[in-house]
C-alpha cells in the first residue's frame, strides 16, 4: 500500500512546517516534506511540491490564500486544510508539538501510524 503524501507549508519553513515534518517523520503510513512561501524560506512551496502532495497542511489562513493565488490550478485540486497555528513557537517547541498531535490525527492518523486516515478518503477544505 502506498503511503499519503503530506505537504506542510508555513512562512520560512524554519518552525512550524519543520516541527510537523519532524513530528511525523517515523510514522509508517505517511511520506511528509516541509516547505515555505517567502523568498527566504529554507525549502520554498513549488508547484511539484503541491503536486506530489495528497493532502496540504498550512499553518494559517493567509498561507492557503497565497497558495491559491500562486498556484490556482493545483489549489482547485488539492486537499488543503489550515491549522490555525500562530507563529509564536520555536522548532520542536513541545506546546506546538502537543497542538501538532492533537490537530493533525483527524486528517493523516497518528504520527505513530495507529488510525490512519486512508489515500482515497474524501478531500476536506476547511474555512
Amino acid at each position: 500500500m502506498s503511503k499519503l503524501k503530506v505537504l506542510f507549508v508555513c512562512e520560512e519553513n524554519r518552525l512550524r512546517s519543520k516541527t510537523a515534518a519532524e513530528v511525523y517523520s517515523s510514522c509508517p503510513t505517511v511520506e511528509v516534506k516541509s516547505a515555505g512561501l517567502s523568498p527566504t524560506a529554507e525549502i520554498q512551496v513549488s508547484a511539484d511540491l503541491l503536486d506530489w502532495a495528497d493532502k496540504v497542511f498550512v499553518m494559517e489562513k493567509r498561507q492557503r490564500n497565497k497558495i491559491h493565488k500562486l498556484f490556482p490550478e493545483l489549489y482547485a485540486r488539492k486537499s488543503i486544510t489550515c491549522l490555525y497555528i500562530p507563529d509564536d513557537y520555536d522548532f520542536m517547541d513541545p506546546i506546538l508539538v502537543t497542538i501538532l498531535r492533537n490537530k493533525l490525527p483527524q486528517y493523516i492518523g497518528s504520527p505513530e501510524g495507529s488510525n490512519s486516515v486512508k489515500k482515497g478518503q474524501p478531500k476536506t477544505l476547511e474555512e
